[in-house]
């Protein structure tokens, strides 16, 4: 039994330890020294593992108390987690602006919020107690990731007299300051840094190990509040958080149409002076009664867009050109450039797409040039600044021989790249083909990032992808910076893969130019084994819809070579799935069998949302009109595949048509 003095003294030390995390991390005004905190902390630990009973989950002592995890496990969403329409001018706000109000007969009121780049996860609280956090994911299943939320100092472990249940969705970031301090640790420990914050975060918050976390220093935003439902619109959700004790921005103001794309304007050139990233601005209907009566469309809520900031544009003196090895054997002109902060990330290498481009921009080593990071993601040369010139300047050839394995590099008719031809010989090639099949979307080996992979080949571990399979924790610990927990962890995540990923991931992951995740997944759900596929000529892979003539010849190509050969037998004999799972029936397939090909812009849908409506109604979504398209959808301004559908005598549908269809 506890003393009941031992265990008020406790919960005591419990409140004010909460109390000044509060303030700290979500209030931002500290209310005792660091030193008077550390010892509340010392009392409350002692008094604990002096009484073991006393400890509960959401003790401050158990930020980082949770046990490493072997991989994230899946957990579906209580409600669906939609993506936003984005605007990216004055004018698409308006349109959006007049679609709402017509549908609400002018009766609106809007609500407009910095929108955070981050990392959207969704906390689940009951009687108070954080029971599970999960990132986004698809939108439909996230990833659990609840021991690596409770790290984070910002999120509240207990709510005092919180309802019975309360969800809430928020955005985990990484400051400005926390991500310069992360990347000269990094640097210092000879690691490769992170690009900008959000990555940072991304991958800081994917680490298996809490304890990894906690040092990563994370922080959290919470801007929407899934239950309770009892605030009637977003402002008073928002005040609500709050009063809960969630760190909730406090730059979000009601407004006009007019007023909103004002603010827009003034938050693009004040957004770096935040102490962390924004991309953007996100416009909302503040009624909830008025959210649900304008619904969703596909993938989006009617009642949300994201104003997306223009990429900003510096200029900067472009030093040199190297040239780069892809997956496929791709050689990607790239500039070395004067370090130069765009958009709040130091850049000093940019794309140069390939040579085709580099000739018709003039670029000169040398030259001065405007860099844009399009999307505030990827940097680009846009153009030259030929006023600059001194005459010193000197031009870039693209090289006829790979620059990392002196293998011939050649331009196929048709094509605006020259490619590498030593295949796996070439060490860039397959080094980035082995970082492809360990990433998230192909059979997802977390810890294998592009560090740990450029070690393994050049300690002659792996030769080609099966060759992870063998990999043990011995080998691992042969690798410099490698510990017993990461290694072990890496083995059981690549253990964990082999009966998970199935035909479509594996095909994706084989590398095949042309056969990508749609192409994989279409082969895969027709052919059901490779042993099926094997069998199959170039004739029996066009017939399938989504198939076409060059992606047929790649498929075929692929199952015959000798090398895929030698590597599906590894993978056998190293008891890797490669089976197809049948999927389940549901409900009606309108468009079960049929091609459907999309042109001009649609009212109620992006091009990805009808891609993905026309998918789960059975369909194929196809990029080109020919025979077999059963009919083309079109929208407004419609393109040349209008005329082509029109001379091959291929129905065409409206969108109103189509909706009546698949209803």
């Amino acid at each position: 039994m506890v003393p009941k003095e031992t265990s008020d003294r406790a919960a005591i030390l419990r409140h004010l330890i909460r109390k000044a995390d509060h303030a700290y991390y979500v209030l931002d005004v500290p209310e005792i020294p660091d030193s008077e905190y550390d010892s509340l902390m010392r009392r409350l630990d002692a008094l604990e593992k002096q009484f073991p009973e006393l400890v509960t989950p959401d003790s401050p002592t158990q930020r980082v108390g949770g046990a490493p995890a072997a991989s994230f496990l899946t957990v579906k969403h209580p409600l669906p987690l939609l993506s936003l329409d984005n605007a990216f001018s004055p004018r698409e706000l308006e349109e959006f602006d007049k679609r709402t109000r017509q549908q609400l007969l002018d009766q609106v009121g809007y609500v407009l919020e910095p929108k955070v780049d981050g990392l959207t996860i969704v906390l689940h609280y009951l009687d108070g107690h954080l029971v599970q956090a999960a990132t986004r994911g698809d939108g439909e299943f996230g990833e659990l990731a609840t021991e690596q939320a409770r790290t984070i100092r910002s999120i509240p472990l207990f709510i005092p007299d919180a309802p019975p249940e309360v969800i809430v969705r928020g955005e985990v970031y990484m400051s400005k300051a926390t991500f310069a301090q992360l990347n000269a640790e990094r640097e210092d420990a000879g690691e490769q840094p992170f690009a900008n914050p959000r990555n940072a975060a991304a991958g800081s918050l994917r680490q298996l190990d809490p304890s990894e976390v906690a040092k990563r220093r994370l922080s959290f935003w919470a801007y929407e509040l899934i239950a309770p439902s009892d605030p009637e619109c977003q402002v008073e959700a928002l005040e609500y958080l709050k009063e809960l004790g969630f760190p909730v921005q406090g730059y979000y103001e009601r407004c006009s149409i007019t007023s909103a794309i004002q603010s827009c304007a003034q938050w693009t050139k004040k957004r770096h002076d935040l102490p962390y990233d924004i991309d953007g601005m996100v416009l909302k209907v503040n009624s909830f009664v008025l959210q649900m009566q304008l619904g969703n469309n596909a993938k989006a809520p009617k009642h949300s867009i994201a104003f997306k900031f223009p990429a900003e544009r510096v200029i900067t003196r472009l030093c040199d050109i190297i040239v780069q090895v892809g997956r496929t054997g791709a050689l990607t002109p790239v500039a070395c450039l004067e370090p130069v902060l765009v958009g709040g990330t130091m850049v000093s290498r940019a794309t140069l797409h390939n040579e085709d481009q580099l000739y018709e921009k003039n670029i000169l080593i040398g030259d001065f040039v405007e860099l844009e990071r399009a999307g505030d993601v990827i940097p680009e040369v846009v153009s030259v600044v030929a006023s600059r010139r001194t005459g010193a300047e000197r031009p870039f050839r693209m090289p006829d021989k790979c620059p990392d394995c002196g293998s011939p590099a050649v331009r196929l008719k048709g094509e605006a790249v020259r490619r590498c031809t030593g295949g796996f010989s070439c060490p860039s090639q397959l080094k980035n083909t082995l970082l492809h099949f360990a990433s998230r979307d192909v059979f997802d080996i977390n810890g294998m990032g592009a560090v740990l992979v450029e070690q393994l080949v050049d300690a002659g571990l792996v030769t080609d992808i099966a060759d992870i399979f063998s990999l043990t924790k011995a080998d691992f610990l042969k690798l410099d910076g490698m510990g017993e927990k990461s290694a072990s962890n890496l083995v059981s995540a690549i253990e964990a893969s082999k009966d998970a990923r199935g035909l479509a991931r594996l095909l994706h992951g084989l590398g095949a130019r042309l056969v990508g995740e749609r192409a994989s997944e279409a082969l895969a759900d027709h052919f059901g084994t490779m042993d099926a596929l094997a069998q199959a000529n170039v004739e029996d892979l066009t017939a399938l819809p989504e198939i076409g003539p060059k992606i047929a010849e790649s498929a075929f190509d692929l199952v015959r070579s000798e090398h895929t050969k030698n590597v599906l037998a590894k993978l056998v004999k190293a008891g890797v799935s490669m089976g197809q799972p049948k999927k389940k029936a549901v409900g009606s397939k309108p468009l079960q069998g049929k091609t459907v090909v999309v042109t001009g812009t649609l009212e109620n849908f992006t091009r990805s949302e009808i891609e993905a409506a026309i998918k789960n109604l059975g369909g194929v979504a196809s990029g080109s009109v020919s025979r077999k398209t059963s009919f083309v959808l079109i929208g407004e301004s419609p393109g040349s595949k209008l005329s082509k559908a029109q001379a091959l005598g291929i129905p065409i549908l409206s969108e109103s048509e189509f909706l009546q269809m698949t209803l």
